[in-house]
């Protein structure tokens, strides 16, 4: 079967948001070249360490690559990216050269090259994330492991955002408590919220694509008893009140529901809100306040923000 490799050259900024549109289009994940890779300095305590060819990435900017079948439908679906990605500087996301090209590649080339990329990867004090086709032996009693592929989801759980939102959550999710995840993509949240004995996970997403892979790795991890997924549009139409309510998603939606958010919150309840570029940092916090939370905590990681805050009684 032939495929065709669709590259954006854009910014660290427009990464989530290209990606997204990316997966919508029709694309099951997307590979991103970023020279900061070559300089980023990282502790080899799994074997995931390689040595990277700067040939393979630009001087500037970022490579955003999908692949999409050839078909029919292709260049009306290429020129819907293209629209889409344009109208990403309505919502001042930097969208940097935005040069797009497309090039034809055999199935048997990509299907399985990128795995050589993705290995086990220790993201905070107890949770590892675990490609499904590798074999990983627990260096802890205590560690979590969850185990994902990213040919049935989008992402690896490896990005900034997740990790920071994932951290966040271990600090904050106790035994019992109830936890909503907005926007859940592959569930990975979800997983991580139910590993760490929530009582009970309500994992929302509007597209049906996230819906039924975040399905499947609630079943591939065995907390498909504990976590449920629904197709939703943000938190409208909910009414169950949660201890915790984490959102990995763009900061231009995050500041459409915080009001939302505070009406759920239980009492004394928190709400991790990520996927925010720096440079909406303030933004976001504007509206997290306006709503009536308290601000607790601010972490940053590379270009990425995650804010924890905090209902009060």
């Amino acid at each position: 079967m032939k495929w065709s490799e669709i590259t954006i050259h854009t910014t660290n900024e427009a990464i989530e948001p290209i990606s997204n549109i990316l997966h919508e289009a029709g694309a099951s994940g997307v590979v991103i070249e970023d020279p900061f890779e070559l300089i980023k300095e990282r502790e080899d305590r799994f074997g995931e360490i390689y040595q990277l060819n700067p040939d393979d990435y630009p001087q500037e900017g970022v490579l955003v690559k999908a692949y999409l079948p050839i078909n029919s439908f292709l260049g009306e679906t290429v020129e819907e990216i293209k629209e889409a990605i344009n109208n990403l500087i309505l919502f001042n996301i930097d969208i940097g050269l935005n040069k797009v090209t497309i090039m034809e590649v055999n199935e048997e080339e990509w299907a399985t090259a990128w795995k050589k990329y993705y290995h086990p990867v220790k993201i905070s004090e107890k949770f590892t994330i675990v490609p499904t086709w590798e074999e990983y032996t627990p260096v802890n009693s205590d560690e979590l492991i969850i185990e994902l592929d990213p040919g049935m989801a989008f992402g690896t759980g490896t990005h900034p955002t997740t990790v920071l939102c994932i951290q966040a959550l271990e600090r904050i999710v106790k035994k019992g408590d109830t936890v909503i995840d907005v926007g859940t993509g592959s569930g990975v949240l979800s997983i991580a919220a139910s590993m760490l004995q929530a009582k009970s996970v309500l994992a929302l997403d509007l597209d049906e694509v996230a819906v039924q892979s975040a399905k499947l790795n609630l079943k591939l991890n065995k907390v498909h008893e504990t976590a449920t997924v629904q197709q939703n549009n943000l938190l409208d139409g909910i009414t169950q009140e949660s201890d915790v309510i984490v959102a990995n998603i763009l900061a231009e939606v995050i500041v459409r529901f915080t009001e939302d958010v505070y009406r759920l919150l239980k009492e004394d309840g928190y709400f991790i809100a990520s996927g925010i570029i720096l440079q909406k940092k303030e933004e976001v916090k504007a509206a997290i306040l306006a709503s009536g939370l308290e601000i607790v905590e601010t972490v940053q990681m590379e270009d990425w923000i995650s804010i924890t805050a905090k209902k009060g009684k």
